[in-house]
């Protein structure tokens, strides 16, 4: 079982752009998905196999059913976490929704269920923040894009989108870039897509950055 972006990291994290259609496309579903065994080798070349527990068949059953609601109720995969600096214990704004906060849940699930964990590794997870000052709600599909949304906004979200869309030369990717920084660093914007609905951050450095963090198991 692995819980993952349906449509690869990209496609959840930027929408595409469709010409002649003004609402943004997003590609942004997540979900647990079951595959039959384990592919050993993938893990010995891309990871490691250790065992952390051991669960009765009614834990296992129960743990079925779970996941079975976790992926009813959680389909969106969200690759950010919104928050207003790196100081420990910051306002968070924004919760990513991605494969390591899936474990964490699941782990915590398996813990209420009576599965006792004994391993003494830390699991460790990589996580991407962006720091912001208070976001503003901006509004979601219909009332941005639809036929009496606000045509201007609508405009700078897809013009804020644009540079992110997959280059197709090395001139055009330093091009790209350049406009984010511009858009990102300069003017202090970020166009937020969470659970249906646009969010402005006012960003503020260090802006952005990608952390490894050990997390232990539930005790």
């Amino acid at each position: 079982m692995e819980w993952y972006e349906l449509f690869q990291l990209g496609n959840c994290t930027f929408p595409h752009l469709r010409p002649g259609i003004a609402a943004p496309f997003w590609c942004n579903q997540g979900a647990a998905c079951f595959f039959e065994g384990i592919d050993d080798l993938h893990w010995k070349e891309n990871g490691s196999l250790v065992k952390v527990s051991e669960v009765s068949g009614e834990i296992f059953n129960k743990m079925a059913k779970w996941v079975k609601e976790d992926n009813r109720t959680g389909i969106y995969y969200e690759t950010w976490t919104v928050q207003a600096d790196p100081n420990p214990g910051s306002k968070i704004w924004f919760e990513s929704y991605d494969c390591s906060a899936f474990v964490l849940r699941t782990y915590h699930a398996l813990s209420k269920l009576g599965a006792v964990f004994k391993s003494p590794i830390q699991t460790n997870y990589t996580r991407i923040f962006l720091y912001s000052g208070e976001p503003t709600y901006l509004g979601n599909d219909s009332s941005i894009f639809g036929p009496h949304g606000n045509k201007t906004l609508a405009e700078q979200i897809n013009s804020f989108y644009l540079p992110f869309r997959p280059p197709h030369s090395a001139k055009e990717f330093i091009i790209s870039l350049l406009e984010i920084v511009e858009k990102v660093i300069v003017q202090n914007t970020f166009y937020l897509y969470f659970n249906y609905e646009y969010w402005c951050l006012p960003m503020k450095q260090p802006y952005i950055e990608i952390t490894y963090e050990e997390i232990p198991l539930p005790s």
